[in-house]
């Protein structure tokens, strides 16, 4: 019985990206400001008002506008990057796993987890 476990654990890991399996392909990211209550618009889509967080898919980069009325907007960009410990786990483990993680865009992160703006006094 251990045996068919341990088979069919290497077979899901062989079959799927390292990343892909153990981090996913979305991210929580929180946003807030000072003071609160300011419209957050990702990619021109108006998805909440401060704070608030929710998951966004990692392979993508994103525009973030803050709106509050009577302190005008301001503008962050969400940028992400590909992990080099997820690459080198693919590489070591095949072929597959180096092709799936790159197509599902597992292999990357945003490079903060909190987008936070001041609209000052």
């Amino acid at each position: 019985m251990k045996t068919k476990v341990f088979v069919l654990f290497c077979l899901i890991f062989y079959l799927s990206g390292c990343a892909t399996l153990f981090k996913g392909t979305s991210q929580e990211v929180g946003f807030g400001s000072n003071p609160v209550g300011a419209e957050v618009w990702v990619d021109g889509k108006m998805m909440g008002r401060t704070p608030i967080s929710f998951k966004l898919q990692t392979k993508k980069t994103y525009v973030i506008e803050f709106k509050m009325e009577g302190k005008g907007s301001k503008t962050v960009n969400l940028n992400n990057h590909v992990g080099a410990g997820w690459i080198i786990l693919d590489v070591l483990a095949g072929l597959v796993p180096v092709i799936i993680d790159a197509a599902t865009g597992a292999w990357y992160s945003f490079d903060q987890q909190n987008v936070n703006v001041d609209f000052g006094k």
